[in-house]
């Protein structure tokens, strides 16, 4: 693997192999061809926080040894200002207000909603608007064109018009969880989706079913090493991703095949 690792990588290799289990004749049958799901999770960088330097090389290096001390404290750095020596495509990112910011990728799955299953997969470099800039890629290499109408479930986190703007103008329904939250000013904020979309049934069973792709990201981190990658830089790192969601599918496959008569 190690001495063809970089021709693995240049032929997508991970993308073809997922494409190749969803095309078997035996799992064809288990798959939506309209109704989909989007999650995106974080997936920490092989890389000490101590790697964190500026990027004009103004500050002060770690002390000398294997694993020398750094003072951070009262000192600020932002992905403009820093970057990781060890890792450069890592990026710091903050899992919510008053979490401490980690050096990570994010990693991008598009579930389909019958079964479950993994049909799309992306790594990008951790940011804001990351998951939903994936989920439109991973819809348009999915779907290129689809002439039917199709649903996109996801979480909160996606609650953006730009976003649901970009799902309606290719006729993709969003099923996204409403964000109502107050801003800083006191307003509160307006959700994309109303009750035009809410007051369907699809729209409740979109939501519920939305969350088992997250028995994807969980089986990654806890059994494919996604937990903290041993690999550094987005193809590398994308590259292990995609794997873990199509042998998350294979692992699933049994069951679906015994239920299925398969």
């Amino acid at each position: 693997f190690s001495k063809n690792r970089d021709r693995l990588l240049d032929a997508n290799v991970a993308a073809k192999f997922l494409e190749a289990v969803l095309r078997h004749k035996k799992v064809k049958r288990f798959l939506s061809n309209e109704h989909f799901s989007v999650d995106g999770t974080l997936v920490e960088a092989w890389a000490s926080m101590k790697s964190v330097r500026a990027k004009d090389g103004s500050d002060e290096p770690p002390k000398p040894g294997r694993n020398g001390e750094a003072d951070f404290h009262g000192k600020s750095r932002t992905n403009d200002t820093h970057a990781s020596m060890t890792d450069p495509d890592a990026r710091l990112f903050k899992k919510g207000s008053g979490k401490e910011a980690k050096l990570c990728f994010m990693g991008h799955a598009l579930m389909e909603n019958r079964s479950g299953l993994i049909v799309q997969a992306h790594l990008s470099r951790a940011s804001g608007t990351a998951e939903r800039e994936a989920a439109v890629n991973m819809i348009n290499r999915h779907s290129p064109g689809s002439t039917r109408r199709l649903t996109l479930g996801a979480d909160k986190g996606y609650d953006a018009k730009s976003f649901a703007a970009d799902l309606r103008r290719m006729e993709v329904t969003p099923h996204i969880a409403r964000h109502d939250a107050v801003t800083k000013t006191g307003k509160r904020r307006r959700s994309s989706v109303d009750g035009r979309t809410t007051r369907h049934p699809g729209y409740t069973a979109s939501q519920r079913v939305r969350k088992r792709i997250e028995e994807a990201f969980g089986w990654a981190k806890m059994i494919a090493g996604l937990g903290k990658t041993k690999f550094r830089g987005v193809k590398r790192v994308g590259f292990q991703f995609t794997f873990a969601m199509a042998a998350y599918n294979l692992i699933r496959l049994p069951r679906l095949l015994a239920e299925g008569g398969g």
